[in-house]
């Protein structure tokens, strides 16, 4: 496999990291090259421009954007970039991520962002869309998202059937006879 990356994971703080390393973990899980680094949208705004403009030619096929407060990492790196950015709002004031939900949803038409839900989750499915993009043209990734998918129906089977044992219920769906 190639190990170039094709997903470019961006932050707004070192403090983000929490959060965005779901991101990277899930593109690991499913094999999938990628980078993660730093840039603020306000603070290094030059650093953010240039990371979105090189993007393309560095190999990078979608963009995962992760920023709290009203910060607009997602926005800035999805005006100087044509690739899919992927915005992930975290919680980074006191108004708990809702301020950067509004900000990165809000998007003027013409320059979109796909937004998913605040922090950690937020982040988990962004990796999962980005390898979702991918796949659309790499079976390899397509077989490999179905695995997990496979996992994913696994655990929460075995999960059911654990608290329906410790609990004394039964399949709601199984038939006596």
């Amino acid at each position: 496999m190639d190990e170039r990356a094709r997903v470019l994971i961006v932050m707004g703080s070192d403090s983000d990291l929490p959060a965005m390393r779901e991101a990277k973990e899930v593109l690991d899980q499913l094999g999938i090259p990628s980078r993660i680094t730093v840039a603020s949208a306000h603070r290094t705004p030059r650093r953010a421009l240039d990371l979105a403009e090189r993007a393309l030619e560095e190999g990078i096929s979608v963009i995962i954007a992760g920023a709290g407060a009203s910060a607009h990492l997602a926005g800035v790196m999805a005006a100087h970039t044509i690739l899919p950015v992927i915005g992930v709002p975290l919680e980074g004031s006191p108004l708990r991520g809702w301020d950067a939900l509004l900000s990165t949803v809000q998007m003027p038409p013409g320059i979109p962002v796909a937004t998913m839900g605040v922090g950690k989750s937020g982040a988990r499915n962004a990796g999962i869309l980005a390898a979702q993009i991918l796949g659309l043209s790499d079976p390899s990734i397509q077989e490999r998202l179905r695995r997990f998918r496979e996992r994913l129906r696994r655990s929460v089977e075995e999960k059911a059937a654990r608290v329906e044992a410790s609990s004394g219920e039964t399949d709601p769906g199984a038939t006596s006879s």
